[in-house]
């Protein structure tokens, strides 16, 4: 076997690693979204329906006011069910609820890249 040939057999061998190696980041990208849903269902569990209703608006910034006008409730209603949302999470008000939530993904994203490259070649 000649130089060209070796040469050749092992630029088949780096492309098969590579090509080995998109799928797997893709495998582990699809994962990760898995991931991200089932944090997001478990910490939404904690909460009864009402509940759940009064937060996912205050994820989307609505004041009392408006989340009492859009789920035709009292306003204080709203105020008890935040109340009692904060008082499940630990934390003093919504904005620190919505930002419990939002932090379930910062972390894992930081997890995720402080990976090193050599962990991710040691997966198959």
């Amino acid at each position: 076997m000649n130089k060209a040939e070796k040469l050749l057999i092992g630029i088949e061998n780096v492309l098969q690693i590579a090509s080995e190696l998109f799928d797997e980041v893709e495998r582990l990208k699809q994962v990760e979204e898995d991931c991200k849903i089932l944090k997001e269902k478990l910490f939404l569990n904690q909460f009864t329906r009402s509940e759940r209703e009064v937060f996912e608006l205050a994820l989307d910034g609505l004041s009392s006011s408006k989340m009492a006008e859009w789920l035709f409730k009292e306003r204080s209603t709203i105020s008890q069910q935040r109340k009692d949302i904060c008082k499940k999470l630990g934390v003093k008000n919504i904005k620190e609820a919505v930002q419990k939530f939002k932090n379930l993904h910062e972390k894992a994203q930081q997890e995720i890249h402080q990976e090193s490259p050599q962990k991710l070649v040691n997966i198959s």
